[in-house]
């Protein structure tokens, strides 16, 4: 099923079932939002199944109707589970291996998901504005010490995200080793969650096996592949409920789509094309990203982010 959030009714928006054209909407009887069905989700089974065969038939919805499928969440734990992302940024600038054998994660800011097609405004383009596309998951409740084969079960639905970066930011708030604040902006989130049977064989072993398709004014970016994640969504679920509890509503990031055959299927931010540049010819070429410039990502049926970035 695909479901998502229309921006009336609220900070939480309004609850819908889609259609599988996308273009028609019906609310989920006693579950107004997501959240709320997010905290029941065996008991709003019923429901959700009515309004998914209500959708067909049901109100017509535009791109500009949909909020956030989780306007706001619970936690946001974005990982960093692609290697050639990670082996392309400490070529380009010579840092050291990052010794561990876990997945890399960090928590952001979750109190806030941008819209699919509302302007992101930032305060400055001398921050180094970039995008990063993502494939992430929701999880329901997630007890602590979950092993990589039961947190599968807890996956409840699949999106698809744009995690906005301000790189100028981000060296110095990385060497406190506190991690990002300032560097990590609110996020932005394709209007469509899916459930992972909805995906068919595009879901396997904890991966979105799915091209991300990114455009900056038009012109195309990169459409790497989701299936090279060095880690599945489930050991990522796994791995941040190790010492805690996750509350229904969570979403675990994927960190930036990348794939070894960067040459033919492009990137999906900035930095690591400039970090290809600058290992090919010493320096990068592609700038970061302007106030009037509109970025696209679409993957699969989560719908499309399309937006413009503008002065805040």
């Amino acid at each position: 099923m695909r479901l998502a959030t229309l921006k009336r009714g609220g900070r939480d928006g309004t609850l819908v079932a889609v259609s599988r054209d996308g273009t028609r909407v019906a609310p989920v009887t006693g579950f107004p939002t997501l959240q709320s069905a997010l905290d029941t989700w065996d008991a709003a089974q019923d429901a959700l199944a009515a309004a998914v065969e209500a959708a067909e038939t049901g109100e017509a919805a535009a791109a500009e109707d949909f909020a956030a499928p989780l306007p706001r969440a619970w936690q946001w734990l974005d990982g960093s589970a692609f290697p050639t992302h990670g082996d392309l940024m400490q070529t380009a600038f010579n840092l050291p291996p990052i010794e561990t054998t876990k997945p890399l994660m960090y928590q952001g800011m979750s109190h806030r998901f941008i819209a699919p097609t509302d302007d992101v405004p930032l305060p400055s383009e001398a921050d180094g504005i970039d995008f990063e596309g993502e494939f992430g998951v929701v999880t329901g409740d997630v007890q602590m010490g979950v092993s990589p084969a039961e947190a599968l079960d807890h996956i409840r639905l699949i999106v698809l995200i744009n995690d906005w970066s301000l790189r100028t930011l981000a060296p110095a708030e990385m060497k406190t080793g506190f991690g990002w604040v300032q560097a990590k902006p609110a996020c932005s989130a394709a209007p469509f969650a899916v459930t992972p049977d909805e995906l068919g064989e595009g879901w396997a072993d904890g991966r979105v096996c799915l091209p991300l398709t990114v455009e900056v004014d038009g012109q195309w970016f990169g459409h790497p592949n989701g299936r090279a994640m060095a880690y599945g969504f489930h050991e990522l679920v796994a791995h941040a409920a190790a010492t805690r509890e996750l509350p229904a509503g969570t979403i675990i990031g994927s960190g930036t789509v990348s794939n070894a055959e960067h040459a033919t299927v492009g990137s999906t931010c900035i930095s690591e094309r400039r970090a290809i540049e600058m290992i090919a010819g010493g320096k990068p070429e592609t700038g970061f990203l302007r106030f009037g410039t509109r970025v696209a990502m679409r993957a699969g049926p989560f719908g499309a982010i399309d937006q413009r970035v503008v002065q805040a």
